[in-house]
């Protein structure tokens, strides 16, 4: 995996102002619907949330993700795929097995974007 495709929703604070403190650029709102399309399928929501509760630093191997769907092998690894592109997760091959795990920060990161900053007597 490049170094360009794990910083697609940035490393830095700057990256992604909250939703409210300004307009995206082209190049922000480009990055950020790679993430968000990769979110937008169920299978891949769904293995991304078996990913994450693994916890910090946590990993699962595919042969315990794929026997959680009515799909084939080659079907989730390109859902996993996806999920790398987006800078979502990483992986490792150890032999026959590979890892995955989510990269750290990422959804925080998400959360940030999406969330506004709170006022007196806003609603929610």
């Amino acid at each position: 995996m490049s170094k360009q495709e794990l910083g697609l929703i940035g490393q830095d604070a700057a990256c992604c102002p909250g939703l409210s403190a300004a307009p995206l650029d082209d190049e922000q709102a480009a990055d950020l619907a790679k993430v968000f399309k990769a979110l937008g399928d169920p299978v891949r929501l769904r293995l991304m949330s078996m990913i994450v509760s693994r916890g910090d630093g946590g990993e699962i191997c595919v042969c315990e993700l794929t026997p959680a769907f009515d799909l084939s092998q080659p079907t989730i690894s390109h859902h996993l795929k996806l999920l790398r592109q987006a800078g979502l997760i990483d992986c490792e091959r150890r032999g026959t097995w590979v890892y995955y795990w989510a990269l750290p920060g990422v959804l925080d990161k998400l959360a940030a974007f999406l969330t506004g900053p709170r006022t007196v007597g806003a609603r929610a």
